[in-house]
């Protein structure tokens, strides 16, 4: 009886998704069912060529739709457990993923017009489409976390997995733990008075009645905003740096700032909408050129930080108080462990090759400014042993329970719930 009344779904399903589109178009096909929800042969055509494209793989690849296909169900079966649960998730979370998905797909693809290629439909309806999609990711989500985050692994266990998997686990890469004092060179004052002196006058052509987002793809230097008329998405509180974050959740809807400066330039700010703890603005960015001499300022207050160290002064102290680096400043610096090879960021490296444990690197260029880099510890490559090699053990076997916990659930809903593969 049960099967007899999913197909029957099924059939309306197919007739539904058929006479929804025009005579001239191909008709979609349902390539899966899970419970009365359908997957469209679009849909799984759309993610295998994310798959491909993210993965580096043939799409020719012997039952390659197959498994993103079982993914895709394997999600659909997470998300009615979730519905089932009564997880929730609010509007704010599913449009800041949304935004930050739609963001990383066209980094991905490499513009706006090659993702709407892909999906074969325009931005706007890209999101319309796929609001449900992600308030379902979400769900999905928070239900695996609920079920498997406070998951936790004793000593015994990892023992177990690496007298299990000793063979199979390779080599350790070499690791480097690395500290830096990273340092900006400061504008000098002619060019700031340019630059406020040019945005003055945007927002006095602004306060007369030309439209902001106009000027900002004219003047902005973001290149990442301006040809979208200055607008950065729908963005949550702490991921601005501090001066804009400050002003831009001190202004009213619609409202423009007076002039911000970053350590990128000088800013004027408009907000859009707020939403909550996120905000959607625009703004205008005119940088502020360096000169030499701020550049020989900056390599010679490193070079008298680095002197200080080889003294005795404590380097950490030194990040502390005098690296513009917040993130690390906070911690003395620190940039953590990373395999040389594969995680060493490549600006990084020329700097650090050569350098043995405990020794600080000359000034170096690091993007807009200039560090010195102190290698607290190089670990050379070796095969994983238990004693040297814990913390990476104990992760890698967590990961493995978790993924163990996770199958045997997934087998577990799919006893429970009707699905239904077509391909």
């Amino acid at each position: 009886m049960e099967w007899k009344y999913t197909n029957i779904i099924v059939l309306i399903l197919t007739l539904v998704v058929g006479i929804s589109r025009s005579p001239a178009q191909l008709l979609d096909r349902i390539v899966a069912v899970i419970g009365d929800e359908p997957i469209l042969e679009s849909e799984l055509n759309a993610q295998v060529q994310f798959f491909v494209f993210n993965n580096k793989v043939d799409p020719q690849t012997p039952r390659l739709r197959e498994q993103v296909l079982q993914g895709m169900i394997n999600e659909k079966l997470i998300v009615a457990k979730a519905i089932e649960d009564t997880i929730v998730v609010t509007d704010e979370e599913v449009q800041q993923q949304l935004d930050e998905t739609i963001k990383q797909r066209i980094q991905q693809v490499g513009s706006e017009a090659r993702l709407e290629e892909v999906y074969g439909m325009p931005l706007g309806r890209i999101k319309r489409e796929y609001r449900d999609e992600m308030r379902k990711n979400l769900l999905a989500s928070k239900l695996q976390q609920q079920r498997f985050g406070s998951t936790q692994i004793g000593r015994r266990e990892v023992e177990e997995f690496y007298r299990r998997f000793d063979d199979s686990l390779g080599i350790v890469p070499e690791e480097v733990e690395l500290t830096h004092i990273y340092v900006m060179p400061k504008f000098s004052e002619r060019a700031k008075t340019a630059a406020r002196k040019k945005l003055q006058s945007i927002i006095d052509s602004i306060r007369a009645g030309i439209d902001f987002g106009e000027l900002a793809k004219r003047h902005s230097e973001d290149p990442g905003s301006a040809k979208l008329g200055g607008e950065l998405g729908l963005v949550r509180r702490g991921q601005f740096v501090k001066e804009f974050e400050t002003a831009v959740f001190a202004l009213k809807e619609n409202e423009i700032s007076d002039l911000v400066e970053t350590k990128f330039g000088f800013h004027i700010i408009q907000l859009l909408e707020r939403r909550g703890d996120a905000v959607r603005a625009r703004h205008t960015l005119l940088r502020i050129e360096r000169t030499p001499a701020s550049d020989s300022a900056a390599i010679a207050l490193l070079d008298s930080l680095r002197d200080r160290t080889l003294v005795g002064e404590s380097f950490a102290e030194l990040a502390r108080h005098y690296s513009e680096d917040k993130e690390t400043a906070v911690i003395g610096g620190s940039l953590g462990t990373a395999d040389l090879e594969q995680q060493v960021h490549r600006d990084f490296y020329p700097t650090i090759i050569n350098l043995k444990q405990g020794e600080i690197s000359r000034p170096a260029k690091l993007g807009d400014g200039f560090h010195i880099v102190l290698m607290k510890r190089r670990t050379p490559a070796h095969p994983v042993t238990l004693e040297q090699d814990y913390h990476r053990l104990e992760a890698l076997a967590l990961n493995f329970k978790r993924s163990e916990e996770y199958a045997a659930w997934l087998e577990e809903l799919k006893s429970k719930i009707y699905w239904q593969m077509q391909l």
